[in-house]
């Protein structure tokens, strides 16, 4: 009885906290929302009134055969009907505007969040979760909000107004017809449990949908390269046959006919003297089978929207795991206001001193009591197996993530003391992966700096031999390179890459693991330009291909989070330690995979 009790009261309390967390959005607009409900209310008492409408035209033009004042009765009656498809026209235009603006602000509100959360936040939740928190959840509470909202009031007010209209008139039979509500609220009582249930389920369903229609569309090359379309679908179609559900469907049906059956019963008597008042009644017994069946649908709509609720404010409630302290917000500003005035300009010393580091949702330590240090200028090169931390130093330094322990100095302060934004204006940074966002290749170059000039953009493109992937594009710079750059290769989207951070001038560049992805042709573009980039800059530079790392000023070797061999490439190599041996054992396998590749294109 306990554990019964414990589940009602989550579940009343679900339901309550749900509004809170939006009252703010709808307060903005309390305005709009007062006219839609008065007009909701004018609208709904002129369907009330109508059937009044029927019942004198029938007690007086029809049962007494005359036609006196039928005037005034069209007037008066043409008027009301324009009163209600006024303030309907109106109500409905305000809860339009009213859920757009909702979907709006919650869409704005989480998009500008998302822009100020951490890395570990997307390493954690997929683009499908994050993607439909701002989109689907977003879009289902305006329409909840403005809906429920205007929807209520027209049933309520309806609810009431016939109820009392039938009590005027005949208040037994009107007790009679009106004893069907309790009945549904006794009823909904009795399936408020399976109800829950149910929708909890529904939610579960709808995240697989999701994440199905999410992976069908981004894995498409794999899917078509499988062959697995077909199973693709039928698991699609699986879960969405799930979502079909129906409830009370049979008990509304019941429910009305009961309210028909006890006015045939009751009702001939009144037929007997006044047809007016039954078909009064008639109207009414069937239109407040409405308002009860909207009441409860939207009982379900609310215990689901409030799910929808839960997730897009714990995604705007989320707080990123590297931050600002007020006093650096104060003085330096933040990622949409920065106060650029105040800040210093950067050289490009690096020292990681005694850092400890374990990611946010792991258990074991990546980095322990590690140290390194960067003068400006060096050209640094980490290595290392797969897992041994060498992106983790490179995500360190730009401070996509803070140490557990320790610290980080950028010029000699510990760069927590500085904005986040007003050190990643100074870095350049080049992925494995490369992305280009849609647009041309002109506003994606211009996203490393919107001031450059045109001949800034030529330089850059011609210092990372990129000018031959602009000469084959139809429009040149202004060619549209489509979602994700793929319009283009691998290769050429990475030359694009590396242009777009020489644009941007930073002083410090991150290279990581560059050169993985892409052909020998491309890479060897890329080592030429590395050597004309990373002058004047300071340069970290992470390598699986080891023979990019050659030239460097000193080679870190890393294993298991730990620096085990440091120097440059000849003195590694004569040591012949670990470094030896990664070296040796990668160059055979890039020689051999550039020889099958050869004998491939070759045809032998």
């Amino acid at each position: 009885m306990t554990n019964d009790r414990n589940e009602i009261y989550e579940t009343a309390k679900l339901r309550l906290f749900g509004i809170p967390k939006i009252m703010p959005y709808i307060k903005r607009y309390r305005a709009s929302v007062f006219v839609m409900v008065v007009c909701g209310i004018i609208g709904s008492l002129v369907d009330v009134v109508l059937p009044l409408f029927n019942k004198y035209a029938l007690n007086n033009f029809v049962m007494k055969n005359t036609l006196d004042k039928l005037v005034y009765f069209i007037i008066l009656y043409m008027l009301v009907v324009l009163i209600g498809a006024v303030v309907n026209y109106i109500s409905v235009s305000i809860a339009i505007k009213f859920e757009v603006s909702i979907n709006r602000d919650l869409r704005n509100d989480a998009f500008e969040h998302i822009q100020r959360l951490s890395f570990s936040y997307f390493n954690q939740n997929s683009v499908g979760y994050i993607h439909a928190r701002v989109m689907s959840d977003a879009s289902r509470i305006g329409e909840v909000a403005a809906w429920c909202l205007m929807d209520g009031v027209w049933h309520f007010t309806y609810l009431l107004g016939a109820i009392v209209a039938m009590i005027v008139m005949n208040a037994k039979l009107a007790l009679l017809v009106s004893s069907i509500v309790p009945l549904i609220a006794i009823l909904f009582s009795l399936f408020q449990k399976k109800l829950v249930a149910v929708n909890r389920r529904v939610r579960e369903i709808n995240s697989k949908i999701t994440g199905n229609f999410n992976e069908g569309i981004t894995g498409a090359k794999t899917v078509k390269s499988l062959v697995i379309e077909e199973k693709i679908e039928e698991g699609f179609v699986e879960e969405t046959e799930n979502m079909r559900r129906g409830l009370f469907s049979m008990t509304m049906n019941f429910a009305s006919s009961l309210a028909l059956a006890i006015l045939l019963w009751r009702g001939g008597f009144i037929a007997e003297e006044e047809v007016g008042t039954f078909s009064v009644f008639m109207s009414y017994a069937q239109g407040m089978m409405e308002p009860v069946r909207w009441i409860i649908d939207t009982i379900s709509e609310l215990i689901t929207a409030q799910v929808n609720v839960e997730r897009i404010t714990r995604l705007i409630g989320t707080e990123p795991n590297v931050t600002d302290s007020p006093e650096v917000v104060e003085k330096y500003g933040d990622v949409f206001e920065p106060k650029r005035e105040n800040w210093e300009e950067i050289r490009g010393d690096i020292e990681l001193r005694d850092v400890t580091f374990k990611y946010p949702d792991g258990d074991e330590y990546v980095l322990e009591h590690f140290d390194l240090s960067i003068p400006f200028g060096t050209n640094v090169a980490i290595v290392g197996e797969t897992g041994a931390g060498k992106s983790t130093i490179a995500n360190l330094i730009c401070r996509f993530f803070e140490p557990t322990e320790g610290e980080i100095l950028i010029d000699g302060r510990d760069y927590r003391e500085r904005s986040q934004l007003w050190l990643h204006s100074a870095i350049g940074y080049v992925l494995q992966t490369p992305h280009l966002f849609s647009g041309t290749v002109r506003e994606n170059l211009l996203y490393g700096n919107p001031d450059a000039t045109d001949e800034e953009i030529e330089r850059a493109i011609k210092l990372v031999s990129a000018d031959s992937v602009i000469e084959k594009l139809e429009d040149g710079l202004d060619s549209d390179v489509e979602e994700g750059g793929d319009r283009l290769s691998t290769g050429e989207k990475q030359l694009i890459s590396f242009a777009r951070a020489i644009i941007a001038d930073p002083k410090i560049l991150i290279l990581d693991e560059a050169t993985a992805s892409v052909d020998t042709l491309t890479e060897q573009k890329i080592q030429n330009a590395i050597d004309e980039i990373i002058k004047g800059r300071t340069s970290v530079i992470i390598a699986h291909r080891l023979s990019t790392v050659r030239n460097a000023d000193v080679i870190l070797v890393v294993k298991d989070g730990k620096i085990i061999e440091r120097g440059r490439h000849t003195d590694l190599m004569r040591a012949k330690g670990y470094y030896y041996r990664l070296y040796t054992r990668r160059f055979e396998d890039e020689e051999t995979s550039n020889l099958l590749g050869s004998s491939a294109r070759t045809g032998r």
